[in-house]
């Protein structure tokens, strides 16, 4: 078993019977695992990010109507499949943040976007693997509050890596 099989398995273990489990009592009933991509070498990322000069300060709308305060870090470019593409790295007191939503989204990826932890490097590096994108929370259940994507990380391309759309 693959690293990130193990760690696919045991995230659908944890959706499955944690009381901290997004899920609800019913959906766990029927719970029978998260669908994934497979694994992707492809969309394993070392990238460079052209830091903004100045850190400016983004008010994230949430899924409930709140709001979530971000800083824009960064930008990188990279490709998929062939296609250019280009993404926001924002800053919390949390740490680096990657809201993204794809050209898949709706249709097999959540319609609000995945996200992803980027995880800096030296010389203003950042490790990314789109394998390891996963749903908000509220992709599962509406009472959870969770940022919505910022119209820069809408992306044209398809990123076939990561969790899909969740079905009941």
């Amino acid at each position: 078993m693959t690293e990130l099989e193990e760690f696919r398995k045991e995230k659908d273990d944890f959706f499955g019977s944690h009381p901290q489990s997004p899920l609800t009592r019913e959906q766990k009933r029927d719970f029978h695992g998260l669908k994934y991509f497979p694994e992707n070498d492809d969309l394993r990322l070392e990238v460079k990010a052209d830091e903004f000069p100045v850190k400016e300060r983004i008010e994230m709308q949430t899924s409930t109507g709140d709001v979530q305060i971000y800083f824009r870090h960064s930008r990188f470019k990279f490709q998929v499949d062939g296609q250019d593409a280009e993404l926001t790295i924002y800053e919390s007191e949390n740490g680096f943040f990657l809201p993204f939503v794809d050209s898949l989204a709706g249709k097999e990826t959540y319609g609000a976007g995945r996200y992803l932890e980027p995880e800096p490097l030296p010389g203003g590096r950042f490790s990314i693997d789109f394998n390891m994108a996963y749903n908000p929370y509220c992709a599962y259940n509406e009472q959870w509050s969770c940022p919505l994507t910022p119209f820069e990380n809408r992306l044209k391309v398809p990123v076939r890596a990561g969790e899909k759309l969740f079905h009941e």
